[in-house]
């Protein structure tokens, strides 16, 4: 999937939460947890974008790891309002299940992007490090110039 796939989707997963929230009953608990849902099930898509515009393999994991705990609070807050009884199970099923995808997506782009290998893959042991024969000579020069320096103020 591309990133513009997955922005994509990502968007039309939170048009599906407003009309989700839209569609809550006027409780006052159902206006709570539509709040909620709103602002998690939002901002999946907004923090991916900030992901995409990353400056370091660093930053898109921390960026992507707030994609990964929005998408995991939307599902806590869409179980809770099945659990309410505020909307009927099946009807919220479909958008769990984009719900749970949106964060396996992320979860894979996470470890992906750590080097993790996949589970149920045989991880390839590391080749041995090898010191390299390119040498800087400025270096060599400066150690060499620190040990003379050395000398000097112990000989005085």
């Amino acid at each position: 999937m591309t990133p513009d796939e997955l922005k994509r989707r990502t968007r039309a997963f939170a048009l599906r939460i407003i009309r989700l929230a839209d569609s809550l009953p006027r409780t006052r608990a159902a206006e709570v947890l539509g709040r909620q849902l709103l602002r998690s099930g939002a901002s999946v898509g907004a923090n991916y974008r900030a992901a995409c515009r990353a400056r370091s393999n660093a930053d898109f994991i921390a960026k992507m790891g707030i994609v990964e705990e929005e998408a995991d609070e939307t599902i806590y807050w869409m179980q809770l309002v099945i659990d309410a009884k505020l909307v009927k199970p099946e009807a919220m099923r479909p958008l769990l299940q984009e719900a749970d995808e949106l964060l396996a997506i992320t979860v894979a782009s996470v470890n992906t992007a750590r080097g993790k290998p996949r589970t149920g893959r045989q991880a390839q042991p590391a080749a041995p490090r090898r010191k390299s024969a390119i040498r800087n000579p400025q270096s060599a020069m400066r150690k060499d110039s620190a040990k003379a320096q050395k000398r000097q103020q112990s000989e005085t």
